[in-house]
């Protein structure tokens, strides 16, 4: 069966990724769509609006044939380890195509780009190097390193879906048997926009702002009705929203009972951040006030929010290394028949083992990834059911 993978989080799904996944079938022609998708928090460093299991629903409603877990610990940080992550997981799979959304450029153009970084690695490395103290972005640092050292390409690397593209690409081309690259060129609203304007595309940002912000929740999904799915709205009827806001009193606890020297054992906590975070959560009374206090030019709003998921997970900067090696294991969570034919043919080539149960006896493979569900369900008002143990993959039917 040919397959095609994409790199996604859906939070949440809407008609921007269903065009993503249309276009993804039409390009390579596959049988079946893998999506690897992040788990209940995500790569800028906030909490998934609804759960894994809502998303994965909304994925399988719209195409996608099976949904694959990207753990945590590489599902909340930069690019690279992002890209790392999610590529590794899909040629564990035997995947045969990668198709990607971007701003600008084609897929050669990526290839061409991410082939001279493995090839000058060493070079690049040397420059990068020389530019990151000179105080601009690391997406603007990158782009004067390609500028010089690759003048022909004209990949802008200074936008979101371009950024993620070549990290991909990057680390696709140091497999020895690469997935072939597609792009999608994005349509409609741009990654950040705040308000839903448009009659076809709206941004997943402005869409989680009107669900967040509205009072009446039926009357907002009619509103968007032009910009998402019926399936994805229906999933959202009755799920829970939530926000950094409903982690917020978990992450004062956090701030508050460890002391600076426990602090500094958190992965990425670094030059003396642990000081500024311990003194401005006595000020800060929401979340984003606390951000909002704490950032400068060198911690800059993303860098902190996934700070804080770590620190909210208390994971150290020694079981994060060991965790960024490799993904240990191929989580399920859910598939379509075709989806599942799949699986079944692959059961014995893929190179990591497959988790349809998580069980006392696999558990060591899922450790973090139990213990991020664990700490997302505490936002939840009522008693909620375990984000790992026993929960069986969804299986879809298509009409």
């Amino acid at each position: 069966m040919k397959s095609c993978g994409v790199i996604v989080e859906y939070n949440p799904f809407h008609n921007g990724h269903l065009y993503h996944l249309h276009q993804a079938k039409e390009q390579t022609k596959a049988d079946v769509l893998i999506a690897v998708m992040s788990g209940n928090f995500l790569q800028r460093g906030e909490p998934a609006i609804v759960d894994k299991w809502t998303r994965t629903q909304m994925a399988l409603s719209a195409g996608a044939d099976m949904v694959i877990e990207l753990p945590v610990a590489f599902s909340v940080q930069p690019a690279d380890y992002f890209a790392k992550g999610a590529v590794a997981l899909l040629h564990s799979l035997g995947c045969e195509h990668l198709c990607f959304g971007a701003e600008t450029g084609d897929a050669q153009e990526y290839q061409a780009v991410a082939e001279f970084f493995v090839k000058e690695s060493e070079q690049i490395e040397e420059r990068f190097k020389e530019l990151q103290n000179n105080g601009t972005t690391y997406a603007a640092q990158m782009q004067q390193v390609l500028s010089e050292l690759l003048p022909a390409q004209a990949l802008d690397q200074t936008t979101p879906n371009n950024i993620l593209g070549l990290a991909y690409a990057k680390e696709n081309a140091k497999y020895a048997h690469p997935m072939t690259l597609h792009t999608v060129k994005r349509e409609g609203a741009g990654y950040h926009d705040q308000e839903v304007s448009s009659k076809e595309f709206a941004s997943a940002t402005a869409i989680r702002r009107k669900l967040i912000d509205s009072p009446l929740r039926l009357e907002a999904l009619t509103e968007l009705a032009e910009v998402m799915p019926e399936n994805s709205r229906e999933a959202l009827k009755t799920a829970a929203f939530l926000s950094w806001e409903n982690f917020w009193p978990y992450l004062k606890y956090q701030l508050t009972i460890q002391s600076v020297a426990e602090l500094r054992t958190v992965y990425q906590m670094t030059e003396g951040i642990e000081y500024r975070l311990k003194e401005k959560v006595k000020e800060a009374e929401t979340f984003e006030h606390f951000i909002s206090l704490v950032k400068n030019k060198r911690y800059t709003w993303v860098r902190l929010q996934r700070l804080c998921v770590y620190l909210l997970l208390d994971v150290k900067a020694e079981e994060m290394m060991k965790e960024l090696q490799f993904p240990k294991a191929l989580h399920i969570l859910g598939f379509s028949h075709e989806g599942q034919q799949y699986l079944n043919q692959m059961k014995k080539k893929a190179s990591l083992p497959l988790l349809t149960n998580i069980q006392q006896k696999n558990a060591c493979l899922w450790k973090l990834d139990i213990k991020a569900g664990e700490v997302y369900n505490l936002a939840f008002s009522y008693p909620a059911d375990s984000q790992d143990y026993r929960r069986q993959p969804i299986r879809w039917k298509k009409d």
